[in-house]
């Protein structure tokens, strides 16, 4: 059931980087590859497909983070979404917010 109330935005270097992060992972069953494999074509499926321009690198202290921080302001996502919350204090200069997925759960009204 789709309730449109967010959006996946992707681009290919950040689907490389959830591919590469989900394999690096020792996965107890190796049959997981299929699992995330799964996972990673329904998200390219649903997601808004974004071409990056642009680097503003470095920007942040981290390079994969500037990655998620220029797909967020070529998307005009309002808000980025990560239990990594301190490593995105610029991203308000560009006027978006950084939620937690708890967070981001509450604003779409899931919990309280």
């Amino acid at each position: 059931m789709e309730s449109n109330k967010f959006e996946i935005n992707i681009s290919v270097p950040m689907i490389c980087e959830y591919e590469q992060s989900a394999l690096n992972i020792d996965w107890p069953n190796k049959q997981n590859r299929k699992y995330i494999d799964d996972i990673l074509d329904y998200i390219c499926e649903k997601g808004n497909k974004w071409k990056i321009y642009f680097l503003w690198r470095p920007r942040l202290s981290d390079p994969k983070d500037d990655m998620v921080l220029e797909l967020a302001v070529v998307s005009g996502s309002r808000y980025i979404v990560t239990y990594n919350k301190s490593d995105f204090r610029d991203a308000g200069e560009f006027g978006i917010a950084v939620l937690d997925p708890k967070q981001l759960l509450q604003k779409l009204g899931v919990i309280k």
